[in-house]
Parts: structure tokens; sequence; C-alpha cells
């Protein structure tokens, strides 16, 4: 019987790790995560920053698993069909729930434990199958159906292997230069590769909340899972790569590159949604002087498809009045509407844009 991979416990050989190169791209992410740390809170809802973003997360993340659902379609559900959705945006859904559990986990505990890496796994995947326990389970090449990685198969070596993850997840050591630890974690959750389903969204999300426990973010409002996607055959071969060669600085760097990239595109993402809802708050005061107000602009922000029932419930309204405003939102050309069924959806289109960028 295959016994799979058999894997070092972190942490690995400094020496290998911490070069010259390495530690000049960390200084580089790192600065690029300060400049978007320090700007995300010049959006005063913080609410329609934290879930463009984690939905644009999910999205993504989800898309790597061949789940694919467009962005428009994915707010078009959300609106038209609460609790009802189609396998696609419910395993979107689901990632976005996984993502804000383990949110609130780190900001309540400040640290992740086992029991916690295996409720996100399991709000993923929609079951409790746990820990892999069987053995038999191999990475393939989707196209050629080759083998390209046995992981650890015995239950007691992947449990073990756990608890070592999250002991240096949680460790405080060399917290000047601890950005690249992220990129060994990555690498090792993977490689442990613990559940039947998942991994790699867990193993995502597990990304997004090492940066809020280290306080490179406040909230979770960056996500690697676009730039893993624009490099998929990258990320792959440098996983295999660095698993059979134990060089881990090109895995490092790519990890970190990936870091600073994203953190600029963010950058400019939050800037852009900050100069429309400014734009759009001055306009509305101008052309719609009866119906305005900060709130009703925040509701468009943080609903991209808005409708009735949604301004119904944000802005304590009755729906002749919810149903006025959307229209006259319309007229001055701030939302477009779009007939859904029997749904009406009023979309606001420039701030979409901005989200699928």
């Amino acid at each position: 019987m295959n016994k799979g991979a058999k894997l070092s416990l972190l942490p690995f050989e400094l020496k290998k790790i911490e070069t010259k190169a390495v530690l000049r791209k960390e200084a580089q992410a790192r600065q690029a995560l300060a400049e978007l740390r320090g700007f995300a809170p010049v959006i005063p809802n913080q609410n329609i920053l934290i879930s463009a973003i984690v939905l644009s997360e999910a999205k993504e993340s989800s898309a790597i698993e061949n789940i694919i659902t467009t962005q428009d379609e994915l707010y078009k559900n959300l609106a038209i069909n609460p609790g009802k959705f189609d396998p696609s945006t419910k395993e979107v859904l689901n990632y976005r729930e996984a993502l804000y559990k383990g949110f609130e986990i780190v900001k309540k505990k400040a640290l992740i434990r086992v029991s916690d890496i295996i409720k996100i796994q399991e709000i993923i995947v929609e079951n409790n199958a746990g820990i892999r326990r069987l053995p038999g389970t191999s990475l393939v090449n989707d196209a050629t159906g080759k083998v390209v990685y046995t992981p650890p198969q015995d239950f007691r070596e992947i449990s073990d292997l756990l608890g070592n993850f999250c002991e240096y997840f949680n460790s405080n050591d060399n917290e000047e230069n601890s950005l690249w630890k992220m990129a060994l974690l990555h690498y090792q959750f993977e490689s442990i590769h613990p559940f039947y389903d998942g991994n790699g969204r867990t193993g995502r999300i597990l990304n997004i909340l090492y940066l809020i426990l280290k306080n490179y973010l406040s909230s979770p409002i960056l996500y690697l899972s676009s730039y893993i996607i624009k490099t998929k055959t990258n990320y792959y071969t440098l996983l295999s790569e660095t698993r059979k060669k134990k060089n881990y600085e090109p895995w490092i760097l790519y990890i970190l590159d990936g870091i600073e990239k994203t953190a600029i595109q963010t950058l400019e993402k939050i800037r852009a949604i900050k100069g429309l809802m400014e734009s759009t708050i001055e306009s509305a005061k101008i052309k719609c002087p009866k119906i305005y107000s900060k709130e009703l602009v925040e509701a468009i922000f943080e609903n991209p498809y808005s409708k009735i029932d949604f301004l119904v419930k944000k802005l304590s309204v009755n729906r002749k009045t919810a149903s006025k405003y959307l229209k006259e939102l319309e007229r001055e050309k701030f939302l477009s509407h779009l007939q859904a069924g029997k749904e009406i959806l009023y979309i606001n289109k420039n701030l979409m844009e901005i989200l699928k960028i």
C-alpha cells in the first residue's frame, strides 16, 4: 500500500528560507499590505467593503475548483432567491460563510485550532466527514489521469501534522519578518491535504486568517484567489517542485509577489469604490434632494443588485416609499432596472464595473 508523502514538521530550516531575495520581497509585500490596511477605513461603512471583497474572494476561490458563476449571476441570485440557490451560488455562499466564521474565531480567540479548521471545512463542503481516515487519496492530473502527488495516508500522522501546523500558525517567533511564514503554511496545509474535499478552499481561507491574526489586515479584504487563477499553472508547478526538491525560495517568492500585487489591486479597487461613492453622494444631493440620505446611497452600495425589500429593511421605510426611492434613482441614472421573473432589480452598474476588475 502506498503510504503517501512523509512531510517534515514546521518550522523548516531557516537558512534555506530567509534568503536576501525572500527578505527583499517580504519588505515589498509588507509595505503594500500596510498601505491597504491604512487606507481601507476611509470607506465609512465597512460592510460595503467587506461584503464586496469577501464575495469576490468566494467567487474566485470557487472558480479554482471549477465552480463557475459570474459576478452578475451571483448578485442576481442573491437578490432573487434568498435561501434557494443554484449549486454554484450555494458553493460560493458556503465559502463566504466559512470565511466569516474563521474571521470571527480569529478575532475572538486570537488563534486557530485544529477543531476550528475542521469547522471551516465542514461549512464549505456541508458535511462532517472530518479528517481523512481511509487510505487511497491521491491528487491526479485531470488531463492525463496520472497521480501527481500522494499525501500522508495515516489518520494519526495527518492529525499530528495538523497540530504542528496550528502551533506554527499561532506562534509569535520572528514576528519582524513573518509574512513568508504564510507561504510555508499554505504549502504545508495543501501537502497534508487533510480532508476528502475542500482542502484548497480551506487553505485559501487560512491564508486570509493568518494575515488578520498577524495584524497585517484588520478585516478580510484581501483575496489571493484571483492571483492564483491568473497564475494557476505556475501555482501547481511550484507546489510540485517544492515537494520534490525542498527548495522553498521560488514558492515563497511566488506567494509574496501575489500578496504584494493583490494588495495593490485591492487598494486601487477601494479607491475606486470610495471615489464613486463620494461622487454619487454629491450628485444625489443635487439631483434627488427630496429623497437623498447618506443611508440610501450606502444601501445601493451594500447591495449592487437592490430591490424594494432591501430598502424596506435597511431604511425602515414602507414598500411604497422604497419603490419611490429606487425609481427616482433610476430616473437620475444612478441605477438601471432588470426584470427577473416577478422581481424588479435595480443595478448599480458603475459599482459592478469596479467589482469585476
